[in-house]
């Protein structure tokens, strides 16, 4: 045989397609070469599977050896087809018989010992496989043109792909376990399912002293999946209550969970003790926008695809770029990102929650009771542009957090838990999702007027408060969002005039410090 046909997969965004890697060995002066818009990851694995066959003990053959990586026009990037390739060539040289190679897919990086080494995106390339091949019944069995197809990959890279039900998951240390496995000498194990982890565990909102309206204000945006801009002096609890955002939010769903880390995959970042807990991202103000939202050369997953079905924490959000936080703003609205380069288009989910804080003024002391600032009105105004209009107008909660107390410090905390909060958010939740199938804040504008319209008085008021504070349509629309958020963890079906007034209290500090 001369010829060895083995199926891989590469990554593009979180699809998975399929490749097709095909080895033939042909007369004359001894090459290698690599064919199928391979990058130079891929290029490098002619040394290291040289290396690893040589060091398994096998004899790495002296001919004409090509390698196609199809389909040609799909680019192919990362070592995840070393352990194929290497199988290829043993396969083609006739080192070892492998008659059920077709009922499985490889991907794995080689050592030059030999041994397999983790690759990232395994949960994308399992939920691919196990797309393709079909429904599962109750039987436990699928169906389709793979339905048999097992998926060969490291041992480190086995407790993530276990992740995706119904999947024949085979691991192995190294290309000779493969081998054998393949030649039916000593047959690979499956590997086993882990245990579902326990619920994730979070900081404890009892723990924020004081700040019963931004606690408040901080259940309202978890319940309706709202976006929360919060703007006070150092020290005031800001970080504190961002960070305990997550454990207000209901449970993840398998699906969710599965979203999330299929995307910490792509990236590398997934870790199994992470599983089933809700993100928490805070990256610095010196982020780049390639960063924050994804990109590069090779697609790569940023900040806000890291946060899907999580928080974004943006910390001192002046001072990010303008730039930066100017790319928020497409993403805030869709959920998900679209990255376009000459070569490459990739798409990456990004329903993440914003949580953003910011100082009143540049030294941070405007408004405190102690008189510190000593800024001007133009620092003041300054510091205050650097946030757009369209960026402000998307963000659904705004609040002031002022110091707290030397009274609030000094008591002991009797503030409500998490889990309590997180019970009435659960409820509140299950409402929206009963009703609309979505969270509030992924309502449109004819969910709105149909789920969210207020009763006479509360139309009034917000009338009112279009005119006074010189709303656009989209607060308009958004301070319905909240209110109906509001009336969820009331329990109340409609919206009714004190919904509206706490909605539009959530909005009216920013704006009016804009207009002094």
């Amino acid at each position: 045989m001369t010829l060895a046909v083995l199926r891989s997969r590469a990554l593009a965004g979180l699809a998975a397609p399929e490749v097709t890697v095909e080895v033939h060995l042909a007369a004359g002066l001894p090459s290698f070469t690599l064919v199928g818009l391979p990058d130079t990851e891929v290029k490098e694995a002619r040394d290291r599977v040289r290396a690893a066959i040589q060091n398994c003990g096998f004899e790495f053959p002296q001919r004409r050896i090509t390698v196609n990586l199809a389909p040609a026009d799909l680019p192919k990037e990362s070592g995840r087809f070393d352990l194929p390739i290497a199988l290829g060539i043993l396969v083609a040289s006739e080192q070892i018989k492998a008659p059920g190679l077709d009922a499985h897919e490889f991907a794995g990086e080689l050592a030059l010992s030999g041994d397999l080494r983790a690759v990232r995106g395994t949960l994308a390339m399992c939920a691919a496989i196990r797309h393709e091949a079909g429904p599962r019944y109750d039987t436990g069995h699928a169906t389709g043109h793979n339905a048999a197809r097992a998926f060969v990959l490291p041992l480190e890279s086995a407790p993530e792909a276990a992740l995706i039900e119904g999947m024949e998951i085979l691991p192995a240390q190294n290309l000779l376990q493969v081998c054998a496995h393949l030649a039916g000498r000593e047959m690979l194990a499956p590997f086993a399912v882990p245990p579902a982890p326990t619920f994730a565990r979070y900081p404890d909102l009892a723990e924020v002293k004081g700040q019963a309206q931004a606690k408040r204000a901080l259940e309202v945006a978890a319940a309706g999946g709202h976006s929360i801009l919060m703007s006070g002096p150092p020290g005031a609890g800001k970080s504190m209550l961002a960070q305990r955002l997550p454990g207000l939010l209901p449970p993840m769903t398998h699906a969710e969970a599965l979203e999330s880390a299929a995307v910490h995959s792509l990236a590398g970042t997934f870790r199994l003790a992470h599983w089933n807990q809700r993100p928490f991202r805070a990256p610095h103000h010196s982020a780049s926008s390639a960063a924050l939202v994804g990109g590069g050369g090779t697609p790569r997953p940023g900040e806000i695809s890291l946060a899907h079905n999580g928080t974004l924490f943006l910390d001192e959000l002046p001072e990010f770029q303008r730039g930066v936080l100017e790319a928020l703003r497409e993403p805030l609205e869709t959920g998900h990102i679209h990255i376009a380069r000459a070569a490459r288009r990739a798409e990456f989910p990004a329903r993440f929650q914003l949580v953003a804080a910011m100082n009143p003024c540049p030294c941070g002391w405007l408004g405190h009771p102690a008189g510190k600032c000593r800024c001007t009105p133009d620092q003041v105004a300054r510091y205050r542009g650097k946030l757009s209009g369209p960026l402000l107008d998307r963000i659904d909660l705004m609040l002031d957090v002022p110091a707290v107390d030397e009274a609030d410090l000094s008591a002991r905390g009797d503030g409500e838990s998490s889990a309590t909060v997180r019970d009435r958010v659960s409820t509140a939740r299950a409402a929206q999702i009963a009703r609309q199938g979505k969270p509030n804040a992924q309502l449109g504008p004819d969910d709105v007027d149909l789920h969210a319209c207020p009763d006479a008085a509360g139309a009034q008021l917000l009338k009112q408060a279009m005119a006074r504070l010189s709303l656009t349509a989209r607060a308009y629309h958004r301070i319905l969002k909240v209110a109906r958020s509001i009336a969820d963890l009331a329990g109340a079906a409609q919206v009714n005039a004190s919904h509206v007034a706490e909605a539009i209290h959530y909005r009216r500090g920013l704006a009016e410090q804009e207009r002094q």
